[in-house]
């Protein structure tokens, strides 16, 4: 079992708006000049001496100075170089460089070397209030969806944010007797989401008619708090430690059901292909699912059942480059990342976070894997695949960063808190534009010239 299935504010009235911005004070540009540091080597101190002292007698008061004073006073200046008006002055331009290396190697050495390392802020660069979000490790109350909308339930409430605008709207808000929510997740087109709630019901919305389209009943028996999708296929986990797949185009939605899991259901991944499912659950087992061996006659047997992790196993996430390894999180007793071959069941690799960890998310453009972790830094840390050395730690939660969710493009990815703040981190940076493929011949050999004989 894993730490903490409780309302952080279902005590609070709810005193902030939700998703709005936080904006943090700056200090003025005016504030944040530099001190001016002059370079001694380069002043005139003599001369400056002589100017704030003796040298400025002569023109505060004219009348006073004689005649053996100002032929000496002359003298001076000549000596002085008193025709400067500048008394603290730079009089010496700065050595110019010398080259260590010719410019001509050091040209060829800049081609040859690797890209920039990329730049990753260490801030997120967005934060907004996120009040009453349940502070529950077992739940799923954060998605992106395909149009760029994100969805965030918040107590009984989703709300969806648009990042294309920064406009929020409310899609439903459930009764106290059926919420609160316990999980969002966007159909693959982007305009529908499924809902989950604690009255082991999940509805289906159209996001563009703001309309409940049907509510999925008697498939389980206490909340749902895992979702996943795979293309009409709407796969749910619940408390009851069930695993369904609903075809949500036809009257009696239930087709699959997966039974292996004897306590909830927390965490859900379909595979690229959508042959291969893992699930997660609180009793600490991790198991995969082929579609192939599915049947709705009886119950569908597992492909691999996965017992290395000694916590729950919420956090889940398929390689978008290699198709049959998966990455899964375990819970605060076992705080281990470990990579797994599902076409053998064999572990990769395993590695100790020395946190819980609580999503997992792949970057898209580079073999990177970003986590996010409670007690007791809360922060979103970035790996290296396969050599896992960390990339980079991000902090600013001041709680558990219990879901993570990545837009469209893969660059952006939110994260919500128990300390009820959702931030946006610039982590995957921006992609690169491929570069179109050159044109195939029509024919071998079709670029040299041939002559007629």
């Amino acid at each position: 079992m894993d730490a903490g299935s409780y309302s952080a504010s279902s005590n609070k009235k709810q005193s902030r708006c939700p998703l709005r911005e936080q904006f943090l004070q700056r200090k003025n540009s005016r504030d944040n000049l530099d001190r001016f540091i002059p370079n001694r080597s380069a002043m005139d101190f003599d001369y400056a001496h002589y100017m704030l002292t003796e040298g400025r007698k002569g023109k505060e008061n004219p009348a006073v100075s004689s005649p053996s004073r100002e032929a000496y006073r002359k003298q001076l200046a000549e000596t002085f170089n008193m025709n400067r008006t500048r008394i603290l002055a730079f009089k010496n331009k700065p050595p110019t460089p010398v080259e260590a290396i010719p410019s001509e190697i050091a040209s060829v050495q800049q081609n040859k070397t690797a890209k920039p390392r990329r730049y990753i802020p260490q801030t997120s660069e967005r934060t907004l209030d996120a009040p009453d979000i349940m502070d529950d490790y077992y739940l799923n109350l954060l998605d992106w969806g395909r149009s760029n909308v994100l969805s965030i339930a918040l107590g009984g409430t989703v709300y969806l944010w648009d990042a294309s605008d920064g406009a929020t709207s409310e899609l439903v808000t459930v009764d106290e007797e059926n919420g609160p929510v316990t999980s969002v997740k966007w159909a693959p087109d982007g305009q529908h989401i499924a809902v989950g709630l604690n009255n082991s019901e999940v509805q289906l919305w159209d996001t563009t008619a703001n309309r409940l389209l049907r509510t999925l009943k008697g498939s389980h028996r206490s909340r749902v708090g895992a979702l996943d999708w795979n293309n009409h296929i709407l796969t749910t986990g619940g408390m009851d430690g069930q695993i369904i797949n609903n075809d949500v185009r036809i009257r009696n939605p239930i087709v699959d059901t997966y039974q292996g899991h004897h306590q909830e259901v927390c965490g859900l991944k379909w595979s690229a292909s959508g042959q291969q499912l893992a699930s997660g659950g609180n009793d600490n087992l991790l198991h995969i699912w082929d579609r192939s061996m599915a049947s709705s006659n009886s119950t569908t047997q597992w492909l691999h059942r996965l017992e290395d992790h000694t916590a729950a196993v919420k956090a889940l996430a398929w390689c978008p480059f290699q198709g049959n390894l998966l990455a899964s999180g375990g819970g605060g007793s076992d705080r281990c990342i470990k990579f797994w071959n599902t076409h053998t069941g064999a572990c990769l690799n395993s590695i100790d976070t020395g946190s819980q960890v609580c999503s997992l998310l792949w970057n898209k453009n580079e073999r990177e894997l970003l986590s996010s972790h409670g007690f007791t830094q809360n922060q979103l840390t970035l790996w290296k695949y396969p050599s896992m050395v960390k990339v980079a730690e991000l902090t600013g939660h001041t709680s558990r960063v219990l879901f993570m969710a990545q837009s469209p493009d893969g660059c952006t990815v939110a994260s919500a808190a128990g300390d009820e703040t959702l931030r946006f981190w610039n982590v995957f940076g921006t992609p690169e534009v491929a570069k179109p493929a050159p044109k195939a011949n029509p024919e071998p050999f079709a670029h040299l010239n041939r002559g007629i004989r």
